[in-house]
């Protein structure tokens, strides 16, 4: 069994800090959108204060996700909580691809029965939501080192740009009365938070689903590996991720029938290779002897087969970790 502490330090805390000023100010914000769109009659409004409850929400999942990532590993959970921030991540994009669809959708309905709006108003508000998205975005891209909050920045960044839309719209609005012109503005804002987004879902499914991580390659890296001196054959190469910044790795490598202490010396430079080149820290690394036979999936030494295998783990099988 493995138990691989992560406490929390100075970098989750501080990402905790940013995450709490972005809930406090993005549900002030909400507040002041919600009773603005109440006075105004302004449906606009209230679509923006709803699309900002959706951001409240996603730093909210981001924000317990940090928290749980930060717990350490325990008996029930021996490589801790990881994967709680690829899991918020998912859920944070496929929950901006809804609101994406749903943003196309009603700016398809408006260009054909455009809607009067009142464009100050839209456009004060919108100002206010621009510097605390803004704000909020910037702070989330100093943090942002992995998959979750890369999700969360997504969510304030793709509102700060469809709030100076509703800015950009309003100002068009108010000089050429052509309404049509705040749909058109959405469908492109929808667009690009719809191609921002899928990307998350790619990379936060592969690792859900236990694929091999972006940017690796088992061929690349069984080859790294068949090149350590001692080193026969590498086979049932495995690696995935534990979380978007980390993975591991389990095989089986071929080495000559020599002593512990020479296999420790193997054992030592495939560590150091598939950490340094491939950024891969967890192995488990299972060495066979040379003249072993694989029988039914069980490794048995060639003069062991007419005798029988039922000591074959015992006899033929070297167990390394890391």
């Amino acid at each position: 069994m493995h138990i691989h502490a992560t406490p929390a330090g100075a970098g989750a805390k501080r990402t905790q800090s940013v995450l709490r000023f972005s809930l406090v100010a993005t549900l002030a914000y909400v507040a002041v959108t919600f009773v603005a769109g109440l006075r105004a009659h302004s449906l606009a409004l209230l679509s923006e204060a709803g699309h900002n409850a959706s951001d409240f929400l996603a730093l909210l999942l981001s924000f317990a996700a940090v928290y749980l990532q930060s717990r350490p590993a325990d008996q029930a959970k021996t490589f801790g909580y990881q994967r709680a921030g690829v899991l918020a991540a998912f859920i944070n994009a496929a929950t901006l691809i809804a609101i994406a669809l749903w943003i196309a959708v009603e700016a398809v309905h408006r260009l054909s029965a455009p809607v009067a709006v009142q464009p100050r108003l839209m456009m004060i508000v919108a100002a206010a939501g621009v510097v605390m998205n803004g704000v909020i975005a910037a702070l989330l891209w100093g943090v942002a080192r992995d998959v979750n909050l890369r999700s969360a920045f997504l969510h304030m960044a793709g509102d700060t740009l469809s709030t100076a839309a509703v800015i950009a719209g309003g100002a068009g609005i108010l000089i050429t009365g052509q309404n049509w012109i705040d749909p058109a503005l959405s469908l492109v804002i929808a667009a690009l938070i719809l191609w921002s987004s899928l990307g998350i879902v790619r990379e936060s499914l592969n690792i859900l689903l236990e694929g091999t991580p972006r940017g690796l390659s088992l061929t690349a890296i069984r080859s790294a590996m068949e090149r350590v001196e001692g080193v026969v054959n590498v086979h049932d190469l495995h690696v995935w991720s534990l979380g978007s910044n980390s993975s591991a790795l389990a095989c089986h490598a071929t080495i000559a029938d020599i002593p512990p202490s020479a296999s420790a010396v193997i054992l030592g430079r495939l560590k150091h290779l598939l950490q340094e080149r491939f950024g891969i820290s967890h192995t488990t690394i299972q060495f066979e002897h040379v003249g072993c036979e694989r029988l039914e999936g069980c490794v048995v030494p060639l003069d062991e087969l007419a005798g029988g295998h039922e000591h074959c783990h015992e006899h033929c099988h070297g167990h390394a970790h890391s």
